[in-house]
């Protein structure tokens, strides 16, 4: 079982904890740190809800900024909406902190939801076409990580002779972290996926939705090289040793093999990942 540290919101008035956090997981044996990728969360209602969540750091930026400070630990997003951006741009960027990083980086893939940020800083479309922008956009992405010259003539996407180098450092590319809800991006999470988190919340059959990757991964001769990962990147359900033990136990018995801890905002995070690192990571070693 291989650890990542999640909840790790890009809230600016936060980033000392983050960036402490992530520091410390670095040295204590988690595998990953994942954080979301938003410019503008909005008035999102519920738990997502925040008086400062407008005050954001730019994510890959910040990730960027963390891998010169870390060793170990691999740095991604949970996840980067893939219409945000031109996929060239973004594609170069992933790489360049591939390289810079000594192969590190998990590459998180979404569709995007956020309208306000959409509206404020790319182009808002409807759920359709951002997933068609998605499945686009992977493919030019793809192109641009594993050939010497891409040219790429697509509905919303188009490349010229584009040449991106340095490749990435892991190959072919960077792994490719899903964490989406929906048919068709739970297709293209059998299809392309390296880890693929189902969240606990959205109001889907997660039963369902596994079998939905599974059949795209078979159809894509690639059930081996998918990995599940369980827990939760809103809060835990117990801070007991015991208690979180039988909770990943649970999930490597049904075969997951990352799990997802969130980083408390209560004033006890460090404490949190430093009781987690020391009780329960020894016994899934």
């Amino acid at each position: 079982m291989k650890f990542m540290l999640g909840g790790l919101g890009n809230w600016f008035n936060d980033f000392e904890l983050v960036k402490n956090a992530i520091l410390e997981a670095d040295q204590l044996g988690f595998h990953g740190a994942l954080m979301p990728d938003h410019y503008m969360w909005g008035d999102m209602g519920g738990m997502m809800s925040r008086p400062d969540s407008y005050v954001t750091v730019e994510t890959w930026i910040t990730l960027t900024y963390l891998a010169a400070k870390t060793e170990q630990i691999h740095l991604g997003t949970m996840v980067t909406p893939i219409p945000f951006r031109p996929p060239g741009l973004l594609a170069k960027m992933i790489s360049t902190l591939d390289v810079l990083s000594n192969g590190r980086v998990i590459a998180g893939i979404g569709a995007g939801w956020s309208q306000v940020e959409f509206e404020g800083y790319s182009e808002w479309n409807k759920s359709k076409i951002r997933v068609d922008k998605t499945y686009e956009g992977l493919k030019l992405m793809l192109e641009l990580w594993t050939k010497d010259k891409v040219d790429f003539d697509g509905e919303f996407y188009t490349a010229k002779g584009a040449v991106l180098e340095p490749k990435p450092v892991q190959k072919p590319y960077p792994k490719l972290l899903f964490g989406s809800r929906g048919n068709r991006m739970l297709e293209l999470s059998g299809t392309y996926g390296d880890i693929i988190y189902l969240p606990p919340f959205g109001g889907y059959d997660p039963v369902e939705a596994r079998k939905t990757i599974m059949k795209a991964a078979e159809r894509a001769n690639r059930v081996d090289e998918i990995s599940f990962m369980s827990g939760s990147m809103m809060g835990q359900r117990t801070t007991d040793t015991s208690e979180f033990i039988k909770l990943v136990g649970s999930a490597q018995d049904a075969g997951d093999k990352y799990y997802l801890i969130s980083l408390p905002r209560d004033g006890t995070g460090l404490e949190t990942i430093r009781k987690f690192a020391k009780e329960v990571i020894p016994s899934f070693k």
